[in-house]
């Protein structure tokens, strides 16, 4: 009798775990499923695309995209409640925070840059520049834009 017991509620037990994981089932995103769009003109200076936007869903506080700066291209002064990561994956690009020195960044090169720091990024004078960009939001807000990367700064 016991051991009908325990078989019957071991049955029960797989198939509430069975139902909890089909509704959490993989999701996959086709590449080119996405229109891309601008840049907008307030958050950026020149001509940028942005390509394979993605959020999580649920609990989950991370969002990004594929950013493509076409050269002297580059976003407006901004900062991230959590931080940003940024994975370069082709031409040559340029990062810099607030008081710091430009910095250039290639293919393969991870940036991080930590909550509330007020940077810009974009790509070099000559060469365009695409990355990856990963940040969490908190109260729903992933980035605070600010005022436009002078020409000034920009060519430091």
């Amino acid at each position: 009798m016991k051991l009908a017991a325990m078989t019957a509620a071991s049955f029960v037990l797989a198939a509430s775990i069975a139902s909890a994981q089909s509704e959490q089932a993989v999701t996959v995103t086709r590449s080119g499923s996405q229109p891309s769009t601008t840049g907008a003109a307030e958050n950026f200076i020149g001509s940028v695309r942005v390509d394979d936007r993605f959020k999580g869903s649920g609990d989950a506080r991370i969002s990004g995209a594929t950013v493509t700066f076409e050269p002297g291209a580059r976003t407006a002064w901004h900062t991230h409640p959590l931080g940003q990561t940024l994975i370069v994956t082709q031409g040559v690009g340029l990062v810099q925070h607030e008081n710091g020195p430009v910095q250039e960044i290639r293919p393969g090169d991870t940036v991080w840059i930590p909550p509330d720091v007020k940077h810009w990024h974009g790509a070099s004078q000559t060469v365009g520049m695409s990355h990856i960009a990963f940040s969490e939001a908190l109260d729903g807000k992933t980035v605070e834009w600010m005022e436009q990367v002078s020409d000034e700064q920009y060519g430091r």
